[in-house]
């Protein structure tokens, strides 16, 4: 079936330089474009990847308990700015180092500096 489509000037001078570049007509381009766009779309609307996808850790050994690994690797992305450092850092001591905790203390102090600042300007 024949379509009439308007391309500004600039896309079809590209498509020209690109069917000639790829030694195909225009149209084919077109076609192809098309078709590529068309798989895209259905993939978006294609939820059975989820499927496939559940469960797939759930004989994993390797990692032992699975919520445990995925509580240890959550912890790890930790900061020493973070709120809940300390808490963290007191169940998965063995991620943290001196390093960490020398810029808890930066931060800390920092934040000190800052609040007692804020509160110096509340007071005028």
């Amino acid at each position: 079936m024949r379509t009439l489509v308007d391309i500004p000037d600039d896309d079809i001078r590209w498509l020209d330089e690109k069917a000639s570049v790829e030694g195909k007509s225009r149209t084919a381009l077109v076609r192809e474009a098309v078709a590529a766009y068309r798989a895209d779309r259905q993939a978006v609307g294609n939820k059975a990847w989820l499927d496939k996808a559940f469960g797939i850790w759930k004989d994993r050994e390797d990692i032992g308990d699975a919520v445990e690994w995925q509580r240890r690797e959550r912890a790890s992305w930790t900061r020493p700015w973070d709120d809940d450092y300390e808490d963290v850092k007191a169940e998965f001591p063995d991620l943290f180092d001196a390093e960490d905790d020398r810029q808890r203390r930066v931060y800390l102090e920092m934040a000190g500096r800052a609040k007692s600042a804020d509160r110096k300007r509340a007071a005028k």
